[in-house]
């Protein structure tokens, strides 16, 4: 690797390690920030991220990678039902753990492809995990597919709203999943 491919690979780095940090703060993503923090050129920034978007997306990476990492443990686990309920736990966890992942999960259009390929795994293992655990009678026969996006958007909805504290927010979302899960259940 020549100087400056590891001086761009480290730039890259940087980036995304200031890029976390701004939304792990709640500042609003902006390149020409990020690049003021970082110490670096606004021409860098937009060399690596030509968007907000992109740079977004490639922070939430990682958690979404996890999250369909989840899910093909999940689809090996013998019990549909715990399978089922641990991957939705792991996707509550994300999504109040994770700011960026919140945001990108939101989004409707992807700026990545990588990022449109992870959330549609995610989605399908969700789907496929339901009906294991539908067709094994441990889950009520009327929860359909396209019911697990809102519920669990709603429980993370509710967690940040309701929870003013941080630090509250995982054990108040587990509160919250346990109870929508007792209710799923047959």
């Amino acid at each position: 690797m020549t100087p400056q491919r590891k001086d761009a690979a480290r730039n890259w780095e940087h980036i995304l390690t200031v890029a976390r940090e701004l939304v792990d703060e709640g500042t609003p993503l902006q390149l020409n920030d990020v690049a003021r923090r970082a110490g670096l050129g606004v021409g860098t920034v937009y060399r690596h991220f030509p968007t907000t978007e992109a740079l977004l997306e490639t922070v939430a990476t990682p958690c979404l990678e996890a999250l369909a990492g989840h899910g093909e443990q999940a689809l090996t686990h013998d019990d549909p039902w715990q399978a089922f309920a641990d991957y939705l736990t792991r996707l509550v966890e994300g999504q109040v753990t994770d700011a960026a992942l919140v945001k990108v999960a939101a989004t409707a259009e992807d700026v990545l492809t990588r990022t449109t390929e992870l959330k549609a795994q995610i989605l399908a293992t969700g789907a496929k995990l339901l009906a294991r655990a539908r067709d094994a009678g441990t889950v009520r026969p009327d929860v359909r597919d396209d019911d697990l996006v809102p519920l669990m958007c709603g429980i993370s909805y509710a967690t940040y709203v309701h929870g003013a504290n941080p630090a509250d927010r995982l054990p108040t979302a587990r509160r919250y999943l346990e109870t929508l899960l007792r209710g799923l259940h047959a």
